[in-house]
């Protein structure tokens, strides 16, 4: 792609960093970023700044957060002795906005995947470890993407989890192999949560 201005090539190769942008699709948000009053870029960049210099991580779940503690940890309306482990923090948003689920979360930051050099020390599991070892915790959830990689997350989880006398859940199969939970709709999501059922009971004896 031939560009007029090196300022513009160097704005569009930033944004074409983006997962799922190519050249095309940074091309076109440059150019209406380049249309927009300076105001409201000086805005768009004052936010993106403020994200990265000033965003946290709960202290105790690990999802995004304004605060040491995020407000879904925080709430007293929550059932505090369920925990929901999943990948990130879209993950979070997507059970939340099915309203079928009033426990609390563990965001492990990735999924195990050797292919990609990511082993269970890169992740957030020890400290769901110490979480549960602590005590308060009945039942743990395994609301992971059904994929290679979220398979061999689950399984590991299993494992770790499995002596520690809480009961581990995996959500019910609703979702197709190959599925992230972020895309599933809010139906089948909410469902694959209310009619989870015990981990152990998948596994060939």
């Amino acid at each position: 792609m031939n560009f007029s201005s090196k300022l513009l090539e160097t704005a569009v190769n930033e944004f074409a960093k983006l997962p799922g942008v190519g050249q095309k699709t940074a091309l076109r948000l440059v150019l209406h970023l380049l249309n927009q009053p300076a105001a409201d870029v000086e805005k768009f960049s004052l936010a993106l700044t403020q994200l990265k210099r000033e965003i946290r991580f709960c202290e105790i779940c690990s999802n995004i957060s304004d605060h040491q503690i995020c407000e879904i940890c925080a709430a007293n309306k929550r059932d505090k002795s369920i925990v929901c482990i999943v990948e990130d923090t879209r993950d979070v948003m997507a059970i939340e906005n099915t309203n079928q689920y009033n426990g609390v979360y563990h965001v492990l930051g990735g999924l195990i995947s050797p292919m990609d050099g990511v082993g269970p020390s890169d992740l957030n599991i020890d400290s769901l470890v110490e979480r549960v070892k602590a005590g308060g915790i009945t039942e743990v959830i395994l609301a992971i993407s059904a994929t290679m990689e979220g398979d061999t997350t689950i399984f590991y989880l299993y494992k770790k989890l499995k002596d520690s006398g809480v009961q581990i859940s995996a959500i019910a199969r609703g979702i197709a192999f190959g599925g992230e939970l972020e895309y599933v709709d809010e139906v089948t999501l909410g469902r694959s949560i209310a009619t989870r059922v015990p981990y152990g009971n998948s596994l060939i004896k």
